[in-house]
């Protein structure tokens, strides 16, 4: 969501805790309620990229009520089922999409600043308080001299007033916004440009998503994802693909001696 109330990449459906897998697949690293990545063998990374709403901040609940509020409250008609369509993709193409869900530009803007007024504010932009997780994770990261990045559909000014709110924004050494990129997620182009601003080569960075379309690009960059689910989780096929899929940011930090070579 921009400041302007405009939809920017994300917002999720319903909460569901990632099933368990009866084994591994070969390749992949199953984290938090799953086996434990083996401390030898497997990929190792040099960097890690984070999404930002809904994986960093607890922001999509909060813009998908809303939406849907600011909707009812102005008589036009918004489905939450509806609304998760725009989930992880880059500002005009939600946007496109909204316009075409509520039938009319002047419907979709007058509910943008509807939702935007009913967010919580701080100089003017909606603020989101930090998801659980998130400050052990960048400060176990940080402390491992592991450079950080943020990969996020939202602009760079929303990006930096958001994570700066919430005082991690000291913790990555680059930021890259949905701004920057002709094609917004599912479009690997923000992790390549991401990856590139960290001087590490994609395949040599782990990425941290919530939403299937965040995950998708990931992929598409050669980039290993692992998913946090916050309002929806992964299909099947995103799943299987995955690093892992985990419940919390915090549940990947034991995990983080065995990602880096640094330690």
């Amino acid at each position: 969501m921009q400041a302007d109330g405009e939809p920017d990449a994300q917002a999720k459906g319903e909460s569901a805790r990632p099933p368990r897998s009866a084994a591994p697949e070969q390749g992949r690293g199953p984290l938090g309620g799953l086996a434990p990545y083996p401390a030898t063998g497997g990929p190792r990374f040099k960097a890690a990229i984070f999404d930002m709403d809904g994986l960093l901040i607890d922001s999509e609940r909060a813009i998908s009520q809303a939406w849907i509020a600011g909707a009812r409250e102005l008589g036009f008609t918004l489905e939450m089922a509806d609304f998760m369509r725009v989930v992880g993709t880059a500002a005009q193409q939600s946007t496109a999409m909204l316009i075409e869900i509520m039938g009319s530009e002047q419907a979709m803007r007058a509910t943008a600043e509807r939702a935007n007024a009913l967010l919580p504010q701080s100089g003017g932009h909606p603020v989101f308080p930090l998801k659980s997780g998130a400050l052990p994770l960048l400060q176990a990261l940080q402390a491992a001299g592991i450079p950080c990045g943020v990969a996020s559909s939202s602009s760079v000014d929303e990006i930096r007033h958001r994570l700066g709110h919430v005082d991690v924004l000291k913790y990555f050494r680059s930021i890259t916004g949905g701004n920057e990129v002709a094609r917004g997620k599912p479009d690997p182009a923000i992790y390549l440009l991401a990856a590139g601003r960290l001087g590490v080569a994609p395949a040599e960075c782990i990425a941290f998503e919530d939403s299937e379309n965040g995950a998708r690009a990931a992929q598409a960059a050669g980039v290993r994802v692992v998913i946090v689910p916050d309002l929806k989780p992964p299909p099947d096929d995103v799943a299987a693909r995955a690093h892992g899929v985990i419940a919390s940011l915090a549940d990947a930090i034991e995990h983080v001696p065995h990602w880096f070579p640094q330690l």
